[in-house]
C-alpha cells in the first residue's frame, strides 16, 4: 500500500499543479493596433501571491484584468490563500513581469511565486543506456531520440551512459523514449522520471548586500549539480535550486559557512514562514485596528446611548459652547474622525483601487455609507454651530459603531478562513525536525552517528530510525524490520509490516524494532510533498457553481448602491409629501434624517463577501478532509461532479478483486517437462507490468525453488497487446499467452479438453489462460485473484444510495458473470478492450447518468479519463492515477463510498451557505429599507446592519468549518474494512 506513496512521487510534477482547467469560452485577447502578436507555443504556467483582496469581487477584478492580456489562456484567482494561478503564451508583450504588473496596476501588490509554479511546459528524464561504446554510440542515440515527435533537447554522456532529454510532457512520455532506443538495439532503465532538480532556502546570518553575497555565490557555483542561485538580502535568504542526485543542503552549509572570512552561519529556512507570517500579521493587524477602534467608540456609545439617561453627565453634555452646539456632539465629532479616517483609511484605500479598476467592491459600500453618515453628522454639526434655534440629530456614532464592528467582523473571517487551510498545516508538521545520520564504511559498517535537522537529509543518505521515531524521508530499507503506522497518511489503522526492501513513507510512525532506510527521496520530491502540493492545487481549482457567485458578484455592489439610493429617495418624497404619518418619525429627527438611515442600513447590510466565500471555503475543507480519510480529490470540479455520480464503473481486476491473482491449476496438453513450460512463459511474461503477468512469473519462480532469483531466457520481438495478452520469440519458439479471444485472433486452434478446461475454470471465477508454442495450444493456466473483503456489502451500500454499479472487464465472460454475481452487480461487459471501456462510460453519459470510474490499471486510464468522475485505486499504476479525478489511496473499496459521500455533504455545505448568504441579503436588504417599519415600527440603525453584515461572512467561513466535523457513513463503520495486505 505505501509504494503508492512512491508512485505518485514519480508522476510528473506538473501534475500536481494540472487542475487548472481549459476555458470554454475563452477571452478575447486586446491586441495594440499595428501589432501582430504570436500566441503559438508552448503553454506557461505562473502562479502569484496577491496581497489586498477582501472579497470575490476583488478576485474577478484581479481575473478581468489579466485576461485582458494578449495570449491568456485562463487565469484563477483564489481569494482565500491570495493567490492567483496563469496559463498563458509568453510573447514579446506578455511574460511573468507583464501579469504582476498588470496585477498592481489594477491595486493589489504581486509577487512572483517561482517555486510553486507546478506545470512545467518541458519535462526531462534521465535514461541510463548501456552498450554505449564511443561518440558514434553518442551520436546514434541523439539522432534516434532528436527524430521523436516531442523531443526539445538531449544530452547524451559517454562516461556515464547516460542520456538526459527534455521532451513535452503532452506529447509523449519517458515509455516512447526507452522503446525507441531499445529498437535500435541499446539496453535502457530509466534512473529519473521527473525534472529531478530540488530547489531550498537557506537563512543566512551575517548576509549583506554586494561583496558578502558575490562571496557567497561564487562559492556555491563552484559545487558540482548547482543549477542557479537566488539572494535576497533583505530577507537574509539564499535559494538554491540543484540536482540532488549530485548534491545537497548540506554542503551548501558548508561552502556557505566556510567561504571568505564573513564568519557566515546558514541553516534550513523556515518552512512555510512566509505565509504563515503573512497571516499573523494580517490577523494582528485587524486586531490591533478594531481595538485601537474600541478606544474612541466605546466613548462615543456612551455619550449617545448611555450618559443621556444619567443626569447629571447628560447635563455636562448638554452645555452649550457655540449656539446650539454641546459639549456631547463636540466629543462625539473628535472621537470619532480619527476612527472615520485613520483606522478606516483601509476602506478608502480599497475603495479608490477598486473605482480606478472599474469595479465595486465590499470597501465601496462601506466608504459610502460611513461617509454619509460622517458628513451628515458634520454638517449637523457646524449648522447647529451657526444657529441660535437648529436642533439637529448627528450620527456619529452611526460611523464609529460601524467601522469598529465590521474591523470586528473581518478580524473573525480571516481567524476562520486560516483555520479552513489546517489539514495542509498538518500534514506539513507530519515529518520530524531531526534525524540520524548514519556513515558508512565501504563494507557497511556504521562509522558515525550524526543528529542533524531533517531538512539535510540528502538523496542516498542511510538514516536510522528508531522504534517510536518517525520516518525523516521517503527511502527503501536497507536493514532491520519493523511495523510501520502509514496511518497519518493513508488513513490505513494497521501498521505495516517492513522488511528489507520495502518502501517507506517520510512522516510515518516507526513502531517497532530498529530500521536503517536509504533515502530515495527528499524535500520536495518526497510523498509528503507531492501530497500538500496536490491539495494546495486543488484547493485553488474553482468548482462550476462558483461561476454562479461570480456572475452575481460583477453586479452586486452597483445594484446595491441604487437601491441605498432609492431607498433614500423614496423615504425622503414619503416624508416631503406627507406619504406617512409624522408620528413614524422619531422624536430626535426628521424625514431627511430618517430617509438618510434607511439608505445607509441598506448599503452597509449587503455583503458580497459571504457569496465570494461559499464555494471555496468548503472545498478547502472538503478536499482537507477528504486526505485525512484517505481520499485525494483533485479540486472542486471533482468534488461538483461527484456529487451527481448514480452510475459507477468497476474493472475487476485490482479493483473488485485484490489484484494479487495467484496461479491456482496448471494444465498440459503436450508431453512437455513442467519446468521447461513455465521457463518459457516466464521468460515471456516478465516483460509484462499485467498483474496476471506478475503471477505467473512468481509462480514459474516456485517451479523452480533450486534458485532464488533465476534468470530466463532472453525474449525477442516481445509484443504487448492490451486486453489480449502478449507474444514473443523463445529460444526460437513463437509463445503467444493470453485470453480465448488471442488465440482465436490468431487462427490457432484450441483443442476440445481446452474448451471443457476454460468453462471449468470460468464456472468457478477464475481467468483462464491459453499458451501457444509454436502455434499449438500447449497448456492452459487458471488463476484465481480473490475478492476483496466486504466487495458485496460495499455493492450494496452503493445500491442503497441510489447508484447503479456496472462491472467492466477484458476478462472472459464466465468469469467476469462469477465474479459480478458474487458481489451482487447485475450488468456486466466482458472481453473489453481500453477503448470500449471508455465507450461504455459515453453510453451511459449520453443515457443522462453521471458516471464515475473506478480502475487501477493502463487499460483503465481512457475510461478514468473520459468518466465524469474517475477514481484510482492507490495501489494502481502512475497512469492510472494521473488521469483520475480522485484517488483512493488505501486500495479500499469502502472509499469510494467516501469519496461520494464527502462530495455530497460538501455540496450541501456549498448549497446551504450559497441559501444563506442570498437569503441572508434578500432578506436583510428589505429589512434594513424599512419594509417592516410601516407595520411593526421594526427599524434597523446602520451600526446594527453593520454587524448583520460582518456576521454573514463569518457564519458562511464557520458553516464550511463544520465539514471538519464528517464521518464516513455509519454503514462502513460497521464494515469495520481494513486494508488489503498480501504477503
Amino acid at each position: 500500500m505505501a509504494t503508492m506513496f512512491l508512485k505518485l512521487t514519480c508522476l510528473r510534477r506538473e501534475n500536481c499543479g494540472d487542475l487548472l482547467a481549459r476555458p470554454r469560452y475563452p477571452s478575447m485577447p486586446k491586441y495594440p493596433k499595428g501589432v501582430a502578436v504570436d500566441v503559438k507555443g508552448t503553454e506557461v504556467k505562473a502562479m502569484f501571491s496577491v496581497t489586498g483582496m477582501t472579497c470575490s469581487a476583488c478576485a474577478g477584478s484581479v481575473e478581468k484584468a489579466i485576461k485582458r492580456l494578449p495570449g491568456i489562456l485562463e487565469a484563477v484567482v483564489d481569494v482565500l490563500n491570495n493567490r492567483a494561478q496563469v496559463l498563458f503564451y509568453p510573447s514579446s508583450l506578455v511574460n511573468e513581469e507583464t501579469i504582476r504588473e498588470t496585477i498592481e496596476d489594477a491595486g493589489f501588490q504581486a509577487t512572483l511565486i517561482e517555486d510553486e509554479i507546478n506545470e512545467r511546459s518541458s519535462q526531462v528524464c534521465r535514461i541510463q543506456i548501456n552498450g554505449i561504446r564511443c561518440t558514434s554510440c553518442c551520436c546514434t542515440a541523439e539522432i534516434v531520440l532528436q527524430a521523436i515527435n516531442g523531443v526539445q533537447r538531449i544530452q547524451v554522456a559517454l562516461e556515464t551512459e547516460e542520456a538526459e532529454v527534455y521532451y513535452d510532457p503532452k506529447i509523449l512520455n519517458y515509455n516512447h523514449l526507452l522503446d525507441a532506443m531499445e529498437d535500435v538495439g541499446f539496453q535502457t532503465m530509466l534512473v529519473s522520471a521527473g525534472e529531478d532538480v530540488s530547489k531550498i532556502d537557506l537563512k543566512v546570518d551575517g548576509l549583506g548586500a554586494g561583496h558578502s553575497m558575490q562571496i557567497i555565490e561564487n562559492s556555491l557555483q563552484t559545487l558540482p549539480g548547482v543549477q542557479a542561485i537566488e539572494i535576497d538580502p533583505e530577507l537574509d535568504k539564499v535559494s538554491i535550486s540543484y540536482k540532488p542526485s549530485m548534491t545537497g543542503p548540506r554542503k551548501f552549509i558548508k561552502a556557505i559557512e566556510s567561504a571568505g572570512s564573513e564568519n557566515f552561519k546558514a541553516l534550513v529556512y523556515p518552512q512555510g514562514e512566509e505565509k504563515d507570517t503573512h497571516r499573523q500579521d494580517e490577523i494582528k493587524q485587524y486586531r490591533s485596528t478594531f481595538l485601537w477602534s474600541l478606544v474612541f467608540t466605546i466613548p462615543v456609545f456612551l455619550i449617545s446611548m448611555v450618559f443621556m439617561y444619567i443626569p447629571i453627565i447628560n447635563c455636562q453634555l448638554d452645555t452649550k459652547v457655540v449656539n446650539m452646539l454641546n459639549v456631547g456632539e463636540v466629543l462625539k465629532w473628535m472621537l470619532s474622525t480619527p476612527v472615520q479616517f485613520i483606522i478606516g483609511r483601509r476602506f478608502y484605500t480599497g475603495s479608490y483601487k477598486a473605482l480606478r479598476r472599474g469595479s465595486a467592491n465590499m470597501d465601496v459600500l462601506i466608504a459610502l455609507g460611513t461617509n454619509a453618515a460622517y458628513f451628515y453628522s458634520v454638517y449637523s454639526v457646524l449648522r447647529a454651530a451657526g444657529s441660535p434655534d437648529f436642533e439637529g440629530t448627528d450620527f456619529f456614532e452611526t460611523s464609529s459603531m460601524l467601522i469598529s464592528i465590521i474591523l470586528l467582523g473581518k478580524y473573525l473571517e480571516v481567524m476562520a478562513k486560516g483555520k479552513t487551510s489546517e489539514a495542509i498545516a498538518k500534514l506539513m508538521d507530519l515529518g520530524p525536525e531531526t534525524a540520524i545520520l548514519l556513515t558508512l564504511d565501504d563494507y557497511g559498517n556504521i562509522l558515525s552517528e550524526e543528529e542533524i535537522d531533517s531538512r539535510l537529509v540528502q538523496k542516498n543518505d542511510v538514516i536510522k530510525i528508531l522504534p517510536g521515531a518517525k520516518v525523516a524521508s521517503d527511502g527503501l530499507i536497507i536493514w532491520g524490520a519493523s511495523h510501520v503506522n502509514e496511518s497519518m497518511i493513508t488513513g490505513e489503522a494497521i501498521p505495516v509490516k517492513k522488511g528489507v526492501g520495502d518502501p517507506v513513507i517520510g512522516g510515518t510512525l516507526n513502531e517497532n524494532g530498529v530500521l536503517h532506510i536509504k533515502a530515495t527521496r527528499v524535500g520536495s520530491d518526497s510523498a509528503l510533498s507531492q501530497i500538500v502540493r496536490l491539495i494546495e492545487s486543488a484547493q485553488l481549482a474553482k468548482a462550476p457553481v462558483q461561476k454562479f457567485a461570480d456572475t452575481i458578484s460583477k453586479y452586486f455592489v452597483p445594484l446595491v448602491i441604487i437601491l441605498s439610493c432609492s431607498t433614500w429617495l423614496i423615504w425622503f418624497l414619503a416624508g416631503v409629501f406627507h406619504g406617512y404619518p409624522k408620528s413614524w418619525i422619531p422624536h430626535s429627527m426628521d424625514s431627511f434624517q430618517l430617509a438618510l438611515q434607511f439608505g445607509i442600513s441598506v448599503m452597509v447590510i449587503a455583503c458580497p463577501c459571504a457569496l465570494g466565500l461559499a464555494t471555496p471555503t468548503a472545498v478547502m475543507v472538503g478536499t482537507g478532509v477528504g486526505a485525512s480519510q484517505g481520499v485525494l480529490i483533485k479540486g472542486g470540479q471533482a468534488l461538483e461532479s461527484a456529487h451527481k455520480v448514480n452510475c459507477v464503473i468497476f474493472d475487476k481486476t485490482g479493483t473488485l478483486t485484490i489484484g494479487k491473482p495467484v496461479v491456482v491449476k496448471t494444465t498440459l496438453f503436450k508431453s512437455m517437462v513442467l519446468q521447461d513450460f513455465f521457463e518459457l512463459i516466464a521468460a515471456t511474461e516478465m516483460n509484462s507490468e499485467h498483474p496476471l503477468a506478475k503471477a505467473i512469473v512468481e509462480y514459474a519462480k516456485k517451479i523452480r525453488e533450486d534458485e532464488e532469483d533465476p534468470v530466463w531466457p532472453e525474449a525477442r520481438a516481445f509484443e504487448s497487446i492490451t486486453g489480449y495478452g502478449v507474444k514473443a520469440t523463445v529460444r526460437n519458439k513463437e509463445i503467444i499467452i493470453g485470453n480465448k479471444s488471442l488465440i482465436v485472433d490468431q487462427n490457432i486452434a484450441i483443442p476440445v479438453d481446452g474448451e471443457l478446461m476454460l468453462a471449468e475454470t470460468e464456472t468457478m471465477a477464475q481467468t483462464g489462460i491459453l499458451v501457444s508454442i509454436d502455434r499449438e495450444v500447449t497448456g492452459i493456466l487458471a488463476i484465481s485473484d480473490p475478492l476483496k473483503p466486504s466487495a458485496r456489502e460495499v455493492i450494496s451500500i452503493l445500491k442503497s444510495m441510489k447508484v447503479r454499479s456496472i462491472m467492466v472487464t477484458g476478462d472472459n465472460w464466465g468469469t467476469a458473470n462469477s465474479i459480478a454475481k458474487e458481489v451482487g452487480i447485475e450488468t456486466v461487459i466482458a472481453e473489453a478492450k481500453p477503448e470500449e471501456k471508455a465507450e461504455k462510460v459515453k453510453e451511459l453519459q449520453a443515457a443522462g447518468f453521471t458516471v464515475a470510474m473506478v480502475g487501477d490499471g493502463v487499460n483503465d486510464s481512457p475510461a478514468l479519463a473520459a468518466a465524469d468522475v474517475g477514481m484510482a485505486i492507490g495501489a494502481g499504476t502512475d497512469i492510472a492515477i494521473e488521469a483520475a479525478d480522485i484517488v483512493l489511496m488505501k486500495s479500499n473499496l469502502e472509499d469510494v463510498i467516501t469519496a461520494i459521500d464527502l462530495s455530497r455533504k460538501t455540496f450541501s455545505r456549498i448549497r446551504l451557505n450559497y441559501i444563506w448568504a442570498l437569503g441572508y441579503n434578500l432578506i436583510g436588504i428589505p429589512v434594513a429599507a424599512g419594509a417592516l417599519f410601516p407595520g411593526t415600527g421594526l427599524r434597523l440603525p446602520p451600526w446594527a446592519a453593520g454587524a448583520a453584515m460582518a456576521a454573514s461572512s463569518v457564519s458562511v467561513v464557520l458553516c464550511s468549518l463544520l465539514l471538519k466535523n464528517y464521518r464516513r457513513p455509519k454503514k462502513l463503520e460497521n464494515l469495520n474494512i481494513h486494508g488489503i495486505k498480501i504477503e
